[in-house]
């Protein structure tokens, strides 16, 4: 049985039979039969069908919202704001589908006619995590429905009940039986579908090791891989910040979905022209916060997943402490944080360097390191220093810096002014460590569709 228990008060929020070999292979046997019936849809009726499924979210808003923040501990204040992304993204890849999957017509010579066409993939199996439950799918869920498939859904254990509501949404939107479905599988279970080949494509989003766990099992398969890993995202406060600005942002970035975010901030730089100015305002922003039951509407700030989570969050303040660290936030303003439990108070350490795991390894919890540096060049190898490299962001008035500066940073995503967003006209990707591949945007619809080519002689 999958258990789910709520890091809110500890109950069991719910439980399901994982599902047996002879369940799956039927499931991936149905998946296959139902994506021949789809892919003779035309554009505009899959189009139809997935704005009504969108619209099933919106109408089950605080339904869903409530049980998103009862599996994962958000506060509920912020849930809704998932569907709202969720709806905003799928709408997106939908309206941009007709031009996105539009055949490639190359200059043509005379008595042929040649142009490159994009077909379904088939099965795309799309491995979830708990953190954005909705969002994380919908990226890889919505595109490829579009392009013609049908999708295999695996939930986060912790998210069960987000898995169901898209099989619900899509199954009252019309589509063909077993088109969306999903299943409930052990990690054992979920290595030996991708090991198989009977999927035709996997969308994995989670840690490094997991995706590490993916290309093993795919080894030898030649089955195509998306994965959206790790994040320890920089920021860069520049000499000419708007410091109020940038500290009230960064906060946000940090802190949002208690630092439980692939791109969340996790390390600051910091021009020392402004650091005292900027440590005074960001501790200021912090202590604002509210921890508490997420499901109080006062509350800014929500339990972490799980106890491991949390201790592995203090032991990395413990040790940078140990080694020189200062932490800015009296933790007894933040009476729930009892030292075990997956009540965790803010953390903001200064005084940190780069032999200090909280510096160099993903936190995935409410704790940022800010590190004073001298100069732009400075700043930029700090920023570097990181196995992984999802996004970055730059706080300056001068855009021209920022863009040079953003050419030679090791990430997918550069932002200046902003940070932790995702804008459905851009790709979503990562370097190193952070894995492979690319969601949202044209490019997503590359990544679950295959080019054919035609070459026809018309003159004989």
């Amino acid at each position: 049985m999958l258990r789910t228990i709520s890091p809110v008060d500890g109950s069991v929020v719910a439980e399901r039979p994982m599902a047996k070999t002879p369940q799956i292979t039927q499931a991936i046997k149905q998946a296959r039969a139902a994506q021949q019936q789809w892919q003779a849809y035309t554009l505009s009726q899959r189009a139809s069908i997935c704005e009504a499924a969108v619209q099933y979210f919106e109408r089950n808003s605080e339904l869903i919202a409530s049980e998103i923040s009862w599996q994962m501990g958000r506060p509920i204040v912020y849930c809704a704001g998932e569907i709202k992304g969720l709806a905003q993204r799928a709408r997106h890849m939908i309206n941009i589908a007709p031009h996105a999957l539009a055949d490639i017509k190359p200059v043509q010579t005379p008595g042929f006619n040649t142009f490159i066409r994009r077909q379904p993939l088939g099965v795309v199996f799309t491995i979830a995590p708990w953190n954005y439950p909705l969002l994380t799918t919908v990226n890889s869920l919505i595109p490829a429905l579009m392009a013609g498939n049908s999708v295999v859904l695996k939930p986060s254990a912790q998210t069960p009940l987000c898995g169901e509501h898209f099989v619900s949404a899509f199954t009252q939107a019309g589509v063909p039986e077993h088109l969306v479905q999903c299943l409930f599988l052990s990690h054992e279970d979920t290595a030996k579908i991708v090991a198989s080949r009977d999927v035709d494509f996997v969308c994995f989003t989670g840690s490094v090791a997991g995706g590490q766990h993916m290309e093993q099992a795919a080894a030898g398969t030649f089955l195509g891989l998306g994965l959206e890993l790790g994040g320890k995202d920089p920021a860069y406060v520049r000499t000419d910040a708007d410091v109020p600005y940038s500290a009230e942002q960064l906060v946000d970035g940090a802190f949002f979905n208690s630092g439980q975010s692939c791109c969340g901030v996790e390390r600051i730089y910091v021009h020392h022209s402004v650091y005292k100015a900027f440590v005074a305002a960001f501790i200021k922003h912090v202590n604002t916060y509210q921890l508490g039951d997420p499901l109080n509407a006062a509350t800014t700030l929500g339990p972490v997943v799980k106890p491991a989570a949390a201790n592995w969050v203090r032991g990395q303040i413990r040790d940078a402490q140990a080694a020189g660290a200062k932490a800015m936030i009296d933790t007894s303003m933040f009476p729930l944080d009892d030292g075990k439990g997956c009540y965790l108070a803010p953390q903001v350490l200064v005084e940190v360097d780069h032999s200090m795991s909280v510096m160099k390894d993903e936190s995935f919890g409410p704790v940022v390191g800010i590190m004073k540096v001298n100069n732009d060049a400075q700043a930029l190898t700090l920023m570097n220093d990181s196995g992984l490299g999802l996004t970055a962001s730059i706080w300056t008035q001068d855009q021209d810096v920022a863009i040079t500066l953003g050419e030679q940073l090791q990430t997918g995503t550069v932002f200046m002014n902003r940070c932790d967003y995702l804008d459905p006209a851009l790709a979503w990707t990562g370097v190193k460590n952070t894995g492979k591949g690319q969601t949202l945007s044209e490019l997503g619809y590359h990544q679950l569709s295959r080019a054919k080519s035609f070459n026809f002689k018309t003159q004989l």
